[in-house]
């Protein structure tokens, strides 16, 4: 499948997931331990709303700091809701997967940017879906695609400061189990 089609997939079960957070689980925590559920899914959205901007060729400083601390609001789902579509109709804009995105370690094909973006999505809904006692969301054939083209990606950025060690699990873990795992978490 394209990358299109993964993200549209990874996407897909964040917000399935962020569906199934009940009032009184914004505050739990997630496996990212120095998140709530809502600062995850704080995180998630604010990375949404940077999409139509970096797809669209601005830098980094033209964005500036309007996405820093609580982009929810009173509503998080409806603020999920919002930033997902409009970062999704900037990836489906014609041209978007190669374009020249501007990010924190310099210029980048935005594909690559698209298969960060879809990592993040389905390990974080990993995340929030262990934060609220939710099933497993992401789907093998999903996972078997990100460890094949951003597992490499991955490996290359586990510094403390961007990704915990990778786990340890058995060869014969389960697709999704082998992506968490090797982006620090201990599967469940």
């Amino acid at each position: 499948m394209s990358l299109l089609d993964r993200h549209r997939q990874a996407m897909t079960d964040f917000d399935r997931t962020v569906h199934l957070v009940r009032p009184e689980q914004w505050d739990s925590p997630t496996p990212c331990t120095e998140w709530t559920v809502r600062d995850l899914v704080n995180h998630l959205v604010a990375e949404q709303l940077w999409a139509p901007h970096l797809l669209g060729g601005a830098t980094l400083a033209e964005v500036g700091d309007r996405y820093d601390g609580d982009v929810l609001g009173d509503d998080p789902v409806r603020a999920w809701e919002e930033s997902s579509r409009a970062a999704r109709a900037a990836w489906l804009a014609d041209g978007a997967t190669s374009r020249t995105v501007h990010l924190s370690f310099g210029d980048a094909d935005a594909s690559l940017y698209g298969w960060q973006m879809t990592t993040d999505l389905a390990v974080h809904a990993w995340d929030l879906a262990m934060g609220i006692g939710a099933p497993q969301p992401i789907e093998d054939d999903l996972a078997e695609e990100l460890l094949r083209v951003a597992g490499p990606i991955i490996e290359a950025s586990q510094t403390p400061d961007i990704l915990a060690p990778p786990v340890q699990v058995p060869g014969t873990a389960s697709a999704p189990d082998r992506l968490v795992a090797l982006c620090g978490r201990e599967p469940r």
